[in-house]
């Protein structure tokens, strides 16, 4: 009974790391996909919300971030579908989400949102780097 114990607990341990890794993706997921939504409904200041503090930075206003966006990364404003790919766990800690995105147009694109955890635990898109075509992650 006490190896039984003894092993459970020790399963329990191992695993811990997997499960928060798990939900630390998930959240990110949720991230991406309420930004996403929230361009395609037109909520762009719930889309801004989503940026991380160095992003805002760089674009300190509404209207500054919107112009960046509608400048280079159409897909991810208008994308027609969207599904995700895979995802790697960097060593500083910040998450590697590819997402596959269907443009309006018919063009295939692949977006590689870098994902920041806060000092509140909560999740920011921190970098995107969109490419055309199939998924690569780099």
């Amino acid at each position: 009974m006490a190896i039984a114990s003894l092993f459970a607990l020790a399963l329990a341990f191992l695993l811990a790391p997997a499960d928060e890794a798990n939900a630390d993706e998930g959240a990110a997921r949720t991230v991406i996909t309420d930004q996403l939504e929230s361009f395609l409904t037109g909520d762009f200041d719930r889309a801004y919300g989503h940026a991380s503090e160095d992003i805002k930075r760089l674009y300190p206003t509404l209207d500054r971030f919107m112009s960046m966006v509608q400048g280079g990364y159409l897909p991810v404003l208008r994308p027609g579908n969207y599904a995700f790919g895979r995802t790697e766990a960097m060593p500083d800690g910040r998450i590697v989400q590819e997402v596959l995105i269907r443009a309006p147009d018919g063009s295939d694109w692949t977006a590689v949102y870098y994902m920041e955890q806060q000092p509140d635990g909560s999740w920011k898109v921190d970098g995107v780097n969109l490419r055309k075509g199939a998924a690569g992650m780099t």
